[in-house]
Order: C-alpha cells, then structure tokens, then sequence
C-alpha cells in the first residue's frame, strides 16, 4: 500500500486518468473528491464488498427450476378452426 500525505485542496494522480482531492477535513473525517473517466467503477469499501458477496451468493445458487407437476388432463388446450 502507498500511503501519501496530502492538505486539503491537495491531489494525486492515479494512472493519468483518475484524481482523487482531498476537498475538506473536519477532525478525524477527511472528504475526498475523485474525478475518473465514467467507465471506472467507484465504491467505498463495504459497498464493493456487498456487491461482491451478493455476486458470489448468485453465482451459487441453483439453477434448476423446480417442476411444476400439473397433470396433463388439467392443462387448457385450444382448437384451431381451419377456414
């Protein structure tokens, strides 16, 4: 891990493309402000890791349908008329 320092209204460049900015720090709570291209995806932490344990829990389940068991006799049939 990097770990730089930076004063409010101070940058960092990451890769020439994304900006992060430190935009303000109130005691021990530091904003920060990221400019990236759209197509990089941008998440805290425990939100990133939500996602993924529900993408690991979908990528798990089953994906066999459960049969319905209707008996044949009880399934609507239509008549086609010929002209």
């Amino acid at each position: 891990m990097l770990i730089l320092s930076r004063r409010k209204d101070e940058s960092v460049i990451i890769d020439a493309c994304i900006e992060v900015t430190i935009v303000d720090i109130k005691g021990d709570q530091v904003k920060i402000g990221i400019k990236a291209p759209r197509d990089i995806k941008v998440f805290r932490n425990e939100v990133f890791q939500a996602i993924q344990a529900e993408n690991r829990a979908a990528a798990s389940a089953s994906t066999e349908l459960p049969s319905l068991n209707i008996p044949t006799e009880q399934i609507p049939t239509t008549k086609i008329e010929e002209y």
